[in-house]
């Protein structure tokens, strides 16, 4: 039964509660320091909870933040906290909170909704693509090294994070809105809690900071996890953020987290597919690395999405999107665009390209290319070189990627 169970907005009160159902949605203890470490974050006024008998049995909740795109940052919903109890599943629960949070979105303005999946299958189903991928790397540090070409250069400072966090947060700053896929952070989303469920055995977050002519340019926030075996030091390095605005900074960050004594592996979970580490080491094959699913993305109001961001050549065409769960998202868009603006309306003119909302998520931040969607038969050309220039324009010169799960 469903009508037994009411959507509805929760107060600041109704934190603890939340906190609980999103930790039994996804199979998780309660853990009291990340329950007070995400209350300094959770907006209940953009948040949705579901009710049955008055108790929450299902949460979904969105981050009022900004999202890097290509040429431009953007008001984007932060999609976060979904989850549903095992006892209230299968009732369409969470088909409800989308479309809402959909609604709500376009009201406050966002054109575009962003969230890392808990698994891609879901998501799908409501029109999120697939828009940024990332990379893990697992260095084998016995074998790899930086060739010898690139030297570092500045200086490096090892420092508890919070003592650090002002630098950090200028160099993100500057960073950010060159990376699509990057979230704007104020003063509350630098909250360096530190719990040890989240250590895994390792040690306490630890940060260092690159100092070059012009001041602080790089960070890197990192454990180290103690081994040891017959052979002797087996340490782990697992490098949770990285974070440069120089070739020196990135170089001398790296060849520290590569070089740490005791330690024979270093781990990171958040590069760009195009990391320029592959390029930097004397054997790539040892980096150990597998490609997976980070941030996906769906475009609420087409048009005010699509006129958001910049292009990386000049595009001018008519791009007809299917939205069969948007409705009122779908129809012709007239589209110009240029590394300099775009502008995107309404239109009744025949359709140039045709792809369903969800391809049009995905090749968003310029990482997806259009000509992919098409050989997969999810974009269709209609006019000839429409594909080809659209390709083009919908691309960029810094692959998108993701570094913080929200």
């Amino acid at each position: 039964m469903t009508d037994d169970i009411t959507i509805e907005i929760p107060s600041a009160d109704d934190w603890d509660a939340v906190f609980l159902t999103s930790r039994v949605g996804f199979n998780q203890e309660p853990d009291d320091e990340i329950r007070e470490s995400k209350r300094k974050i959770y907006e209940p006024e953009r948040s949705l909870v579901a009710r049955r008998d008055g108790e929450i049995v299902g949460t979904a909740g969105i981050f009022t933040r900004q999202l890097s795109v290509p040429g431009a940052i953007v008001p984007t919903g932060h999609v976060t906290l979904v989850a549903v109890v095992p006892t209230a599943r299968r009732q369409g629960i969470l088909r409800r909170f989308m479309r809402q949070q959909f609604v709500d979105m376009r009201a406050a303005g966002e054109p575009i909704a962003a969230l890392w999946a808990s698994e891609g299958r879901i998501y799908q189903r409501y029109g999120y693509g697939l828009a940024a991928r990332r990379m893990a790397v697992a260095v084998d540090t016995k074998e790899v090294r930086l060739a010898d070409r690139f030297p570092s250069a500045g200086t490096l400072r090892e420092a508890a994070p919070v003592d650090v966090v002002e630098a950090m947060a200028k160099v993100y700053d500057e960073a950010y809105a060159r990376h699509p896929g990057w979230s704007e952070r104020t003063p509350r989303h630098w909250d360096l809690t530190d719990p040890e469920s989240w250590r895994d055995g390792a040690s306490r977050l630890r940060a260092v900071v690159h100092s070059g002519d012009h001041g602080v340019d790089g960070y890197a926030l990192w454990r180290v996890k103690n081994g040891w075996d017959d052979a002797g030091p087996a340490g782990e390095v697992h490098v949770l953020e990285q974070v440069s605005t120089t070739p020196e900074a990135y170089t001398a960050i790296w060849r520290f987290l590569l070089t740490l004594d005791l330690t024979r592996m270093t781990h990171a979970w958040n590069c760009s597919v195009d990391e320029p580490l592959q390029f930097m080491v004397n054997e790539p094959r040892r980096l150990g690395t597998r490609v997976a699913d980070a941030l996906w993305v769906r475009l609420v109001d087409v048009p005010a999405a699509l006129a958001a961001r910049r292009y990386a050549s000049d595009v001018d065409l008519v791009i007809e999107v299917v939205d069969g769960y948007l409705p009122e998202n779908a129809g012709r868009y007239h589209l110009s665009g240029s590394p300099e603006g775009a502008r995107c309306t309404s239109t009744v003119e025949p359709p140039d390209l045709t792809c369903d909302v969800q391809s049009l998520g995905a090749a968003y931040l310029g990482g997806t290319p259009l000509n992919a969607l098409a050989d997969a038969g999810l974009v269709r050309e209609h006019s000839a070189g429409a594909l080809s220039a659209a390709g083009t324009a919908f691309g960029w010169h810094q692959t998108p990627s993701a570094i913080e799960v929200f």
